[in-house]
């Protein structure tokens, strides 16, 4: 009789144990669905969601927040897309501090934070990745979520085993789930394909001038540090190559190749006539010959194993002790934001956006991130 009832009561225990467990661990779940607040300054005029563009995305998980500047005098009008890719930070968290700085004095901003919000909401399988990053501000720490590349099969299932864009080209099928393969999307497609489709609304129906794709790739991939232009923004790219350099970074021109298709920097450029770029920042944790994934390493930079490789001449720019830091990246995203602002005022003063209290990209290599965020909530 004693062995039955302590067999029951270890039953018990385990089934409890299992409850706690399951309990913790599907809130952690559910909250990866919430997205961190973002504190928008005051020069804000608008905010609204992108399925005010496209109304049949209201309601789903590719739904997302769009930030709205203008300034007192008319002008040009810019489209910046942050998170494109969940698991390149550096583009999500550019987008938070132009959010929480800027104020307008001529022309439009339209600021999409979390472009594919989907793929905030769950990790890379099997690659070890935190859920989240820390960033150290006077106030405390912010924590922004380190999402996957590919849209949450949650949300869209099953994958093709060959995918087909809308833009004609044959691809993997786990493609269907990647934004920056998906434009110009379709109304009636998957659901990343209906957001591609919003966001070429919005182009169209906000008259957009100048389109900007922020990105991060690992330091290993040959098209990093640069300026990735439609032929169109050609001479806007080389003459903003020209201020980013002045600054003191490293970067380079490419063009947008014409027979890859499905990609931001094309189907702008082709479907709505909008002058598209796209920029790469160099990004350790998004490679494939760093070491143990972590939050440090997201925003220090730092990796032995890249220092190794950078010294056997395997990388495609320098990587030496310090790391490559999530300031650093950040700062290059707004070196090249304020250098493409200039560009397109020198070139076509009509459709010239001033906008002021962008923060000064040497000050955040400097001062770090934090200075320049919002307190945390």
């Amino acid at each position: 009789m004693k062995e039955i009832k302590g067999n029951k009561l270890s039953a018990a225990f385990f089934f409890l144990l299992t409850l706690t467990v399951c309990f913790f661990s599907g809130r952690s779940f559910l909250s990866l669905h919430q997205p961190e607040a973002i504190f928008p300054g005051p020069g804000l005029t608008e905010q609204k969601m992108l399925s005010s563009y496209f109304p049949a995305l209201k309601n789903t998980p590719g739904d997302t927040a769009v930030y709205f500047f203008r300034g007192k005098e008319e002008g040009g009008r810019v489209l910046i897309l942050g998170g494109t890719h969940p698991n390149e930070p550096a583009g999500l968290v550019t987008a938070v501090l132009l959010i929480e700085n800027i104020r307008l004095e001529r022309g439009s901003l339209f600021i999409v934070p979390r472009a594919n919000a989907s793929g905030f909401s769950h990790s890379d399988p099997q690659e070890g990745n935190p859920q989240r990053f820390a960033v150290p501000t006077p106030s405390g720490q912010r924590l922004f979520r380190l999402g996957s590349r590919l849209t949450n099969p949650v949300h869209q299932w099953p994958d093709p085993a060959i995918y087909v864009n809308p833009a004609g080209q044959k691809l993997s099928g786990m493609e269907a789930r990647n934004l920056n393969r998906c434009y110009p999307g379709r109304a009636k497609g998957n659901l990343t394909e209906k957001v591609a489709w919003a966001v070429m609304e919005l182009i169209r129906r906000e008259n957009i001038d100048l389109g900007i794709d922020l990105h991060e790739s690992a330091p290993e991939y040959p098209v990093i540090n640069a300026i990735v232009f439609h032929e169109n923004s050609s001479e806007l790219a080389a003459l903003a190559l020209m201020d980013i350099q002045a600054q003191g970074f490293d970067i380079r021109l490419e063009a947008s190749p014409a027979n890859l298709r499905g990609l931001s920097h094309r189907e702008w450029g082709d479907h709505a006539g909008v002058k598209a770029i796209l920029l790469e920042t160099p990004n350790a944790s998004h490679g494939r010959l760093k070491g143990k994934p972590s939050s440090s390493l997201i925003v220090e930079g730092k990796d032995k194993f890249y220092t190794r490789a950078s010294r056997l001449g395997w990388l495609f720019v320098p990587y030496g002790e310090e790391g490559i830091p999530l300031s650093l990246r950040v700062a290059r995203h707004l070196a090249g934001v304020e250098a493409l602002l200039a560009s397109l005022e020198a070139l076509e003063p009509e459709k010239s956006v001033i906008c002021g209290n962008i923060p000064p990209p040497h000050q955040v290599i400097e001062k770090g991130l934090g200075p320049f965020l919002h307190p945390p909530d």
